[in-house]
């Protein structure tokens, strides 16, 4: 289906139009953007901003992109399975997506549409308070409201800007590098066009544009105007999105600022218990990982996401590596099992203790292991033909990861010890007994190994880093970011630490057609690091972040699927 310019960037930027009126949008697409519900008092505002928060996350295609995912077809002999979705193929090649159907979860356009609606609401939150104050931030009434708009506005550019265009490197050659539409308006017409320099901005640009929301709203945020302030950008959540923000900015003074306000004077309080984690059921398990008034969980995020099912599939997932040799060259491929679960760390040797009994196997241990988090709640729509929709639970910010940004944030500073001290509070809540040391830390992440799994080949330098780490630093560095690998796997987090870091990496695959085993890198500077826009948007007129566009189907989000069979899932005994 083709789309002229009218659509421009976004067809949910109108849609979000629609939402005001609290209808589906393909009823009103037609209809002028006057023909809505008045948003006239500080209530309906409140009400207007919870459907800001998007039903999608790139979880999926970061994962597919980065390196905690192998293709079970080349780690499994004689395995020829298919992907889940043909387009989990494309990402895994980190190839232009376009072999997705209508209304599939986890697509690029999915991400695009869910979060440029979110803008669009905030846009019409923000413009309607504007209309009701001559100074909303200081109006009694309103001030919460203009704070947690502005924070979510800048959250979603920040989601965008990090899938869509290059890491931010420095304000130089952020410069150089073509951001995202940072919009700021509502829209009041469809003929609206996204791609000029009012919209269309570089990432150092964008940047700017982000923080400027950010410190316009998070002072304002009040945690007492919530219901249930998990399921809003409460007061720990926008620190911690400070924290990450300035972190990726490399402004670690502030990194450490927002990190503390957010975590308190007692960090390891706020962190997980893992060892008060019902295990006598799936649900339970679930239920007390998402607990709403857990203090780790800052924010949780409620979407259409099939990742569960994509695991089950038994093509792409976390699992061991292997050896193989074609064309008479020897490959390796790192066990990201291994790496991620099974082979210890600078204070604990085999399974992080928290994992036990937490794990999950579809199918047999070769083809994957899964920590319960990603299992899915599935809403009926119909029990009787056993379908309805797919929902995943994701927490964009937590204790343990903001946590992490501080203690980079720290070694970046000078403050090693005060790191390491950060890194012992999150080992501690996962249940490891013992102290973690520098020794401990410098054994694990011995970069002298040439077959160290648990180093990265990382380049700084290349992406803009002004400070290079080098010997224990560094060492500590490793651990901080093999941790942040381990606390965020499922979640898609390390596909934007590869990126700010420029770390190489290695995707060997094999169709399920095929007996030869294709191999590919991706290096710092390739462009393939960014995502392609999705291909509605490029037919739309909007012009291509990579070098060439792509055609496909269009797509949205939340389609029935049907009920999962619970009893396909096993336990992984690891004791």
């Amino acid at each position: 289906m083709k789309h002229n310019k009218i659509y421009s960037i976004a067809f949910s930027l109108f849609a979000g139009c629609c939402s005001l009126a609290f209808i589906a949008c393909t009823d009103k697409l037609d209809e002028v953007p006057d023909n809505r519900t008045e948003i006239d008092s500080p209530e309906k505002v409140r009400s207007l901003l919870t459907s800001a928060y998007p039903v999608s996350t790139p979880a999926v295609i970061c994962e597919l992109s980065g390196d905690n995912y192998v293709d079970d077809n080349v780690v499994v002999p004689a395995t020829h399975n298919d992907a889940y979705e043909k387009f989990h193929d494309e990402a895994y090649r980190w190839a232009d997506i376009n072999n997705y159907s209508i209304n599939a979860d986890d697509t690029p356009y999915q991400v695009w549409e869910a979060y440029y609606a979110g803008i669009s609401v905030c846009n019409h939150a923000i413009a309607a308070m504007e209309e009701m104050s001559a100074d909303p931030a200081h109006d009694l009434d309103l001030a919460h409201s203009w704070g947690e708009a502005h924070v979510l506005r800048a959250y979603l550019h920040f989601v965008l800007v990090n899938v869509f265009a290059e890491a931010y490197k420095d304000d130089v050659r952020s410069l150089e590098d073509k951001g995202i539409p940072y919009v700021t308006i509502p829209e009041t017409t469809v003929q609206v066009d996204y791609s000029t320099s009012e919209f269309l901005h570089n990432v150092k640009e964008t940047y700017d544009l982000i923080e400027k929301d950010l410190l316009e709203g998070i002072n304002l945020i009040d945690d007492s105007k919530y219901k249930v302030p998990a399921y809003h950008f409460n007061h720990n959540a926008a620190n911690a999105f400070a924290a990450r923000f300035y972190l990726f900015k490399r402004n670690y003074d502030k990194c450490i600022q927002y990190a503390t306000e957010a975590l308190g004077s007692n960090p390891s309080s706020m962190l997980r218990k893992w060892g008060a984690i019902n295990q006598n059921t799936m649900d339970s398990r679930l239920n007390d990982y998402n607990d709403e008034t857990a203090p780790c969980n800052f924010l949780i995020q409620s979407t259409y996401s099939l990742q569960d099912r994509m695991l089950s599939a038994c093509r792409y997932a976390i699992n061991d590596g292997t050896t193989f040799t074609y064309n008479g060259e020897t490959w390796t491929v790192p066990s990201t099992l291994k790496i991620l679960i099974s082979g210890g760390g600078p204070n604990w040797s085999g399974y992080l203790p928290a994992y036990d009994g937490n794990l999950f196997i579809f199918g047999g241990q070769e083809y994957g292991v899964w920590l319960f988090r990603v299992y899915e709640y599935f809403e009926y729509t119909d029990k009787i033909a056993g379908i309805g929709y797919v929902h995943m639970l994701y927490q964009p910010f937590t204790a343990e990861e903001t946590l992490l940004c501080r203690a980079e944030a720290k070694l970046y500073k000078g403050d090693r010890d005060g790191a390491i001290q950060d890194l012992g509070f999150w080992t501690s809540s996962h249940l490891v007994t013992s102290p973690l040391t520098l020794s401990g830390i410098q054994n694990k992440y011995k970069r002298t190994n040439a077959n160290n799994e648990f180093v990265s080949d990382l380049h700084p330098q290349e992406m803009g880093f002004e400070k290079i780490l080098e010997g224990d630093d560094l060492s500590v560095l490793d651990c901080i970011l093999h941790f942040r690998r381990v606390e965020t796997m499922f979640e898609g987090m390390r596909w934007f630490d590869i990126k700010r870091y420029g770390i190489t990496v290695y995707h060997h695959y094999r169709g399920p057609q095929e007996d030869a085993i294709h191999t590919d890198c991706l290096k710092w500077d390739d462009p393939r690091r960014v995502l392609q826009l999705p291909n509605n948007v490029i037919e739309a007129g909007y012009p291509a972040n990579r070098d060439h566009g792509s055609l496909g189907m269009q797509t949205g989000g939340g389609h029935q699927v049907s009920a999962p069979n619970k009893g396909d899932y096993e336990q992984l005994q690891t004791k």
